[in-house]
């Protein structure tokens, strides 16, 4: 079945790229900034990879804001998560605020034929330089509640939520892109300090991503790989019904489960839907060519498709935009005082 998502290399899909998309475990597509030009060439580049798969694609993205958001040129300056609370003279301010960026940021994306962006940021902001102000806050109350209006922004854009990075990744100093961070806390200070924005906003997310994250007194996997985490946690015991999708696998976090094969293997196994593989070609035709995919427990391309948007001409045009651009300046202006 569809169930991996692959990257690919260009502003235009290769002959290889098409051929990979008609490959049967294919089932999505995740771009990076090396894929955007401008909004009209993302336009043409994701319609090509639906034409080129033929059947129903997800096309996803990390465009959270602030430091991450790969597409920059003629898109809007999406804050950082954090200056929500930050910059906020009160509460119903940074909400407004929040839900408001959570709308132009999801309706920008949709305009490009992208399904939906892996955001927000669930985890607390700890000692974690690769979290930082990607978190909303440093208390998992704040970050509930702004993620919260957030994601009703998301929402009414017409796109679903994915929340990360579970059970959270804000209490440990490694990058997971580049090394295996281990978290030595105990089980009830993760429930306590890491897990509240997760199970609050449970029935908002429809994607959640685990974390390349290895909590050493619960299990010697990554999250991403563990059993306990995604199966006894997520599914049993915090009754989530979407879409997990695996952090990538060709991450430095994952390589203590194996070759790309077994990482994939893995995944599965312990309860992921979908697994994406980036910049790694070799990897992810390896994948493609050894793992089987196992049959979908739910219909997550179905779960996850961004809803019709609005052209990017109308977007600009519209009240929420210009309501997004008015949001902007008070926050620029507020981080200058």
């Amino acid at each position: 079945m569809s169930a991996v998502m692959l990257d690919v290399e260009g502003l235009e899909l290769t002959s290889e790229e098409r051929e990979m998309l008609q490959h049967p475990s294919v089932g999505g597509v995740i771009l990076f900034s090396r894929n955007y030009h401008d909004p009209q060439q993302l336009q043409a580049l994701t319609q090509s990879m639906r034409q080129a798969s033929g059947r129903p694609l997800l096309i996803a993205i990390d465009h959270e804001g602030g430091r991450v958001q790969r597409c920059r040129e003629h898109f809007s300056a999406i804050p950082a998560m954090a200056d929500f609370e930050s910059l906020a003279s009160n509460e119903a301010e940074g909400e407004r605020w929040a839900s408001q960026m959570g709308w132009l940021m999801a309706a920008e994306v949709l305009a490009c034929g992208i399904d939906f962006s892996f955001a927000p940021v669930l985890d607390v902001n700890g000692c974690s330089e690769v979290i930082g102000d990607r978190a909303f806050s440093q208390h998992p109350e704040e970050v509930a509640r702004l993620a919260r209006a957030f994601i009703q922004g998301m929402q009414r854009a017409g796109m679903q939520a994915t929340g990360k990075h579970f059970p959270g990744h804000g209490s440990v100093q490694a990058d997971s892109h580049f090394e295996v961070p281990r978290d030595g806390r105990s089980l009830s200070d993760i429930r306590s300090q890491d897990l509240p924005p997760f199970t609050e906003l449970m029935g908002e997310l429809r994607g959640i991503m685990p974390a390349h994250v290895i909590y050493t007194e619960i299990d010697p996997l990554p999250a991403g790989f563990s059993h306990f985490w995604l199966q006894n946690i997520l599914r049993q015991e915090m009754k989530f019904d979407g879409v997990i999708f695996s952090d990538d696998l060709a991450m430095q976090g994952a390589t203590v489960v194996g070759d790309m094969q077994s990482r994939a293997e893995q995944a599965f196994s312990a309860g992921c839907d979908m697994v994406l593989v980036c910049n790694d070609r070799a990897g992810a035709i390896q994948v493609l060519d050894r793992v089987t995919i196992p049959q979908p427990q739910r219909p997550f391309i179905q779960m996850m498709a961004g809803q019709p948007p609005l052209s990017w001409s109308q977007l600009k045009q519209s009240t929420d935009w210009q309501l997004g651009q008015q949001v902007i300046q008070q926050l620029r202006t507020r981080a200058d005082r």
